[in-house]
């Protein structure tokens, strides 16, 4: 009896979230830091950051720090969303070999699997964003102390979006495509999104339509107080909207695809 209401008790509260466990977590986790993910994950946006933080113009166009500083925001942000997207490729390869009707067996709900997938990439996120904090640090990048804080703060946690993109990317490709995707997709919206070079004019009014654009306002926000280097403002109520949408938007196409992929429409 009392084995029958400890069950029961689990399966309520497995319900309650989505069917999400503390093991499949777990399980994500080791998955995702493997070596080959984890060195490609640190590498590549501390090569950048190192090859593009003297590149800018003069430090005097930023009011609370300098150029190193506005790079290194920019690096942030596309290492953890890099980071975060690479989920795909996984999903992907669980999808061709049988796995998505194994999960629709389980208790796992389409938002629970996305939970997971958005929380297990997300954590993942946070050792690119330490990596560029860490070499912004040893190499000049001058700000306040408020923008250290939010800048990587909202780098990190603002992988979410990209990993919501991740998941749809995954569920929707086959493997031998999505492989090569991730990489492609997240360098073309770090340019699109006035991450690498200053943007101005009309392509940094294409710009605010775009991914990163939100994220990458959000954490130079302190650093900038929304002015890009041509003067032009940035509205921190439309960053928030561009955040929230693009979220949204991915994660609608990530629920709507594993339900389509385990049959639960």
């Amino acid at each position: 009896m009392t084995t029958t209401i400890a069950q029961t008790e689990t399966g309520a509260r497995a319900s309650v979230f989505g069917g999400v466990n503390a093991t499949f977590i777990g399980y994500e986790l080791r998955r995702r830091f493997n070596r080959q993910t984890t060195i490609f994950t640190l590498l590549l946006p501390a090569v950048l950051y190192l090859a593009l933080f003297r590149t800018g113009p003069d430090d005097a166009t930023l009011p609370h720090g300098n150029f190193a500083a506005w790079m290194m925001c920019g690096l942030a942000v596309y290492g953890a969303g890099t980071a975060a997207i690479s989920s795909a490729a996984t999903i992907s390869v669980e999808r061709s070999v049988g796995w998505m009707r194994t999960i629709a067996l389980s208790p796992l709900t389409p938002p629970g699997y996305l939970l997971v997938k958005v929380l297990c990439s997300v954590l993942m996120a946070g050792v690119p964003v330490i990596i560029v904090g860490v070499l912004g640090l040893a190499t000049g990048a001058r700000a306040d102390a408020k923008v250290w804080v939010t800048a990587l703060l909202v780098a990190w946690l603002g992988a979410a979006v990209f990993a919501a993109l991740g998941i749809a990317m995954g569920l929707a490709m086959k493997p031998d495509v999505v492989m090569h995707m991730p990489g492609l997709t997240m360098t073309a919206l770090a340019f699109l999104g006035d991450l690498f070079i200053p943007l101005s004019g009309i392509m940094l009014e294409i710009s605010r339509y775009t991914p990163m654009y939100g994220v990458a306002t959000l954490a130079r926000y302190a650093l900038t107080d929304g002015y890009s280097f041509s003067g032009e403002h940035s509205s921190l109520t439309g960053a928030v909207i561009n955040v929230v949408a693009w979220f949204a938007a991915f994660s609608f196409m990530a629920v709507r695809r594993f339900a389509k992929s385990t049959g639960r429409q």
